[in-house]
């Protein structure tokens, strides 16, 4: 097994079990006066766990929520690189850990396959999901306010999904990235 293969089954077990708090992080950024850019990005990245059809599909055994947790990192990437200047010491570290993930999952997926993923995410800004855009989940107090009820919703009902350390795991992942990825 390579050595990247065996890091990410290591490590990934804990990013699925922080994506309630993950989410909880960017929620708290996005109703903190960040400027556009930043606000969209994260808008983006949380709007994205509610895609009817994502990169990977949420049931598929192991793997399901690995892509939610791979967006949440690179929409705070993504935050951190528009300025997130506005925010208090404590949110502002929760989201370079998370900007820092990104490292890994780019040693994953290799430079390809990360700029395809990089710019999907980026593109997440500019989306939709539920019927409702970023810009007016940004825009829209009523919007807003349904949106911030969901995502509430989500965090207060997820729960962790069982992660097994199979190789098999890493290379179904790929593959659904290689495969879903736009060229």
């Amino acid at each position: 097994m390579s050595d990247i293969n065996s890091k990410c089954l290591e490590v990934f077990p804990g990013w699925l079990a922080s994506i309630g708090s993950d989410v909880q992080t960017l929620q708290s950024a996005l109703q903190s006066g960040l400027d556009l850019p930043a606000k969209k990005a994260v808008a983006g990245g949380i709007n994205y766990l509610f895609k009817s059809l994502d990169l990977v599909p949420d049931g598929i055994d192991d793997i399901g929520y690995l892509d939610d947790a791979f967006v949440l990192r690179m929409a705070a990437a993504d935050a951190c690189a528009a300025g997130i200047d506005p925010l208090n010491d404590d949110l502002k570290g929760k989201l370079h850990r998370l900007r820092e993930d990104t490292g890994l999952i780019r040693e994953l997926l290799g430079e390809e396959l990360f700029a395809r993923f990089a710019k999907y995410t980026k593109a997440l800004a500019d989306g939709s999901a539920r019927g409702r855009t970023v810009d007016e989940i940004i825009e829209d107090a009523t919007v807003g306010r349904e949106f911030a009820s969901e995502v509430a919703d989500f965090i207060r009902e997820y729960r962790t999904p069982g992660f097994s350390s199979d190789e098999k795991n890493i290379i179904k992942l790929k593959a659904f990235m290689e495969a879903k990825l736009p060229r």
